[in-house]
């Protein structure tokens, strides 16, 4: 199968969107199949990523991929959107490669960029299916990123619902992880969503049996921490993550514990880091912040943490949990969004209730407090991810797109487009 890939995001950026795409494409080449990935230009930002260039071109037997013009994306020095000047060159690029389909991630941040529905003209054209993902809850993010008075912020979360149920209804399909967003999808008034077992990470790297002592003093000269309880935070540092309420929980929280008994690690870099870096360090001295941290250094940075924690309120699934699961460690996450879907309260982990300072410090005081309770939940959790492999998740995709296929193949439209091709 030749699959053409409209994406929001590639390595070298690193979020739970980009590392879930390139191991989709290790999977994709194993097996065989052809993709032409198509992605922002990030030679712009050679300064912060400096080995852009190992993810461009042919990456992987039958992968390649396209960096498109871009330009920042919502005013962020760090992220790439793929611009109107891309147009044509996808466009041509599509017209060579000849896909049998075209699947597009985040189409609703695409078409802001590219100022149409992306994939769509091609894919109308060669007669040929066109789906895409519902990955982020972009709606959600206004009242993050805009300082305006909430008659003004709800004003545009309206033109941007306006704005997704144009660009999605657009596609064959919808696909979605989790029954919880495909429902708030509906309710948008998107009309042809999907929901399939699409989650998944590397189960076969992530393991409690990568802890080892004197690991946070072997690996980043942080002695005292391996002697704390380590709580991590595992993300961009970006305001739609739930800094805001993370500063006000954490003071109350500090205020009950011994702050010398616990370590603040935080994994992942944005436009807040100084801001973390200033708030979080004026309630304790034992923060630190690690930067982006690779990809496969992750597996033993959880294993060797206590706690992980997670104030995001509009994940649409949240793949750093099942990470941590898979690792031994227990979760706190607010009930909201899709993180919901693997945590079982008080099994391997903690919901506390959205906003409430109060029930995130009981939750954490607990887990803090009772190594016994920590270990009890980090020994179920990763039980609780276990049919959460790449391979289930990724031929799950492929036999999506192979049912598209066989559904647009069949339907009328197309046996009329392919008769006047052929002049019959």
């Amino acid at each position: 199968m030749k699959i053409a890939m409209i994406t929001s995001g590639f390595l070298p950026v690193v979020d739970g969107v980009t590392v879930a795409d390139f191991n989709r494409m290790k999977k994709l080449s194993q097996w065989g199949h052809q993709v032409r990935v198509f992605c922002p230009d990030y030679s712009p930002l050679a300064s912060i990523y400096p080995h852009w260039q190992d993810y461009t071109g042919e990456i992987l037997p039958h992968i390649e991929v396209v960096n498109l013009p871009s330009d920042a994306f919502m005013g962020l020095d760090f992220e790439r959107n793929i611009s109107w000047r891309a147009r044509s060159r996808l466009m041509q690029s599509l017209g060579e490669f000849q896909p049998d389909i075209v699947h597009v991630d985040e189409p609703e941040r695409l078409s802001v960029g590219l100022l149409q529905t992306p994939g769509i003209k091609y894919a109308k054209q060669a007669g040929i299916p066109c789906v895409c993902f519902y990955r982020t809850n972009f709606i959600e993010y206004a009242e993050d990123y805009f300082d305006w008075p909430p008659v003004a912020i709800a004003g545009l979360q309206n033109l941007f619902k306006l704005l997704l149920r144009q660009v999605y209804n657009a596609y064959d399909q919808t696909f979605t992880t989790s029954p919880i967003t495909q429902e708030k999808i509906i309710q948008l008034g998107i009309k042809n969503s999907r929901y399939a077992g699409l989650v998944g990470f590397d189960t076969e790297n992530f393991s409690p049996g990568l802890r080892r002592p004197h690991y946070f003093a072997q690996n980043y000269d942080l002695s005292q921490v391996d002697q704390q309880v380590k709580l991590v935070f595992v993300g961009r540092l970006t305001p739609d993550k739930g800094w805001a309420f993370t500063f006000k929980a954490m003071r109350e929280v500090l205020s009950r514990v011994d702050r010398d008994q616990i370590a603040l690690i935080v994994v992942g870099d944005g436009s807040m880091r100084e801001a973390i870096a200033q708030e979080l360090g004026a309630l304790t001295p034992h923060v630190h912040l690690l930067g982006r941290v690779d990809p496969a250094e992750i597996p033993a940075l959880l294993a060797n943490s206590d706690i992980h924690i997670t104030t995001s309120e509009k994940e649409a699934r949240g793949l750093t949990i099942l990470e941590a699961f898979a690792s031994g460690i227990p979760v706190l996450a607010p009930r909201a969004g899709g993180v919901v879907e693997n945590i079982e309260h008080g099994c391997n982990g903690y919901l506390y209730e959205p906003q409430s300072v109060h029930d995130f410090a009981d939750r954490l005081q607990a887990l803090i407090e009772s190594p016994t309770l920590r270990r009890g939940m980090g020994d179920y959790a990763p039980s609780s991810v276990e049919n959460y492999s790449w391979d289930r998740a990724f031929q799950t995709l492929v036999e999506l797109w192979e049912e598209a296929i066989r559904n647009n193949s069949s339907s009328p439209a197309k046996r009329t487009l392919v008769g006047t091709a052929s002049g019959q």
